[in-house]
């Protein structure tokens, strides 16, 4: 971490306090009532909270900016894991006695649809001297004080990485309150990290080839539960990509007989009627397997396209087993995974400054 580049943005942060220091007040007294109501959810309080009162919970998390309809991912947790399983997993989560490292993986493993910038923004207001607030702006944020190997995907945030950026986001911490910061923790780091640390060209520059970051990796290469992980969010997201385009998304969907879709979109389009295009994560398995399920999906009239999504050195295998069947190679797709990563950070940020408009209304504080 470039510690002198650090101190100069501190001493910005502090001129800009002195100019217009209602604001920072502001700030504080925000930031103080955030706090506190995340840390009035105990243990026994999480565990016996009703369904509207998890809505809650959830909606007014930062995290949830990008999302119109909020209630729309709050159900959707509850119907994929059922509200007893989320509400104990969310408890372990926050107040559970393992490890930090290992809490925050169990909840990966166990609870789809509540990504790292969900989990870590409620620890980070729970335990606010040990989780660091992990999204989109502290990655630009720590890449522009050149700190390496960032997690730029979810699925690269272990338990183990999260541990070791909380711990590295405390030399922020540090050098904060030896500037006067006296009771600054990592929340206050992260709100340093939006005002101070978001430099247009490190924006601009974030997803060009060769960036400072740990890049998307090829499929064949990693083991099976990285895979895993790395299918999962690959499918959510062309699910949200989906939905952000005003589809209807939905995952493992049934699409004919014997073949089951990792994604669907959806839209009716006037005399055309149905339309419906699907989507096959390849990760780790069969090829073969693959091409079946997809030649299968085709058999449903309403599919235009079927399009197949891994890494580049996977596509080309499976363009060349597509090749020679009839009837799936010519509507057969491939995009690769890591793009469709990079379009649902940029949709994800078209969402959330359009959100921010309050167009549509918010729970406020």
């Amino acid at each position: 971490m470039d510690i002198a580049k650090l101190n100069e943005h501190i001493q910005k942060y502090k001129q800009n306090i002195k100019h217009d220091p209602e604001a920072y007040a502001a700030d504080s007294s925000s930031r103080k009532v955030r706090r506190d109501y995340y840390r009035s959810w105990t243990k026994d309080r999480l565990l016996n909270m009703s369904q509207e009162e998890f809505e809650e919970y959830i909606s007014k998390l930062w995290a949830m900016l990008i999302w119109g309809n909020k209630k729309y991912v709050t159900d959707k947790l509850i119907s994929d894991h059922g509200f007893e399983t989320v509400k104990q997993e969310l408890t372990e989560l926050v107040w559970g006695e393992e490890s930090l490292d290992k809490r925050w993986d169990r909840f990966r493993s166990r609870i789809k649809g509540m990504g790292p910038a969900m989990m870590s923004e409620i620890l980070s207001h729970v335990h606010s001297h040990d989780c660091m607030l992990w999204n989109r702006r502290a990655y630009v944020g720590l890449n522009y004080l050149g700190v390496e190997n960032l997690p730029r995907y979810n699925y690269q945030l272990t338990g183990k990485r999260y541990c070791e950026l909380s711990e590295l986001t405390k030399r922020i911490v540090k050098e904060l309150v030896a500037n006067g910061f006296e009771d600054a923790d990592l929340l206050t780091a992260d709100y340093f990290i939006w005002e101070e640390l978001q430099v247009e060209s490190n924006l601009s520059s974030i997803f060009r080839a060769g960036t400072n970051d740990a890049g998307a990796i090829p499929t064949r290469s990693v083991d099976a539960n990285t895979a895993e992980f790395i299918h999962d969010e690959v499918r959510d997201k062309l699910k949200d990509i989906g939905q952000w385009l005003g589809l209807e998304s939905r995952t493992e969907v049934k699409v004919a007989d014997g073949s089951r879709v990792d994604t669907l979109w959806e839209q009716t389009i006037g005399n055309m009627g149905r339309v419906v295009y699907v989507f096959e994560v390849q990760t780790k398995g069969s090829i073969d397997s693959l091409i079946l399920n997809l030649l299968k999906a085709v058999n449903n009239p309403a599919v235009q396209a079927v399009i197949a999504v891994s890494d580049a050195g996977q596509i080309e295998k499976i363009r060349k087993h597509a090749a020679g069947v009839q009837g799936l190679k010519d509507r057969l797709k491939y995009w690769d995974y890591q793009r469709v990563l990079e379009v649902h950070d940029a949709l994800e940020s078209v969402n959330a400054e359009i959100n921010s408009l309050g167009l549509v209304p918010t729970i406020t504080w």
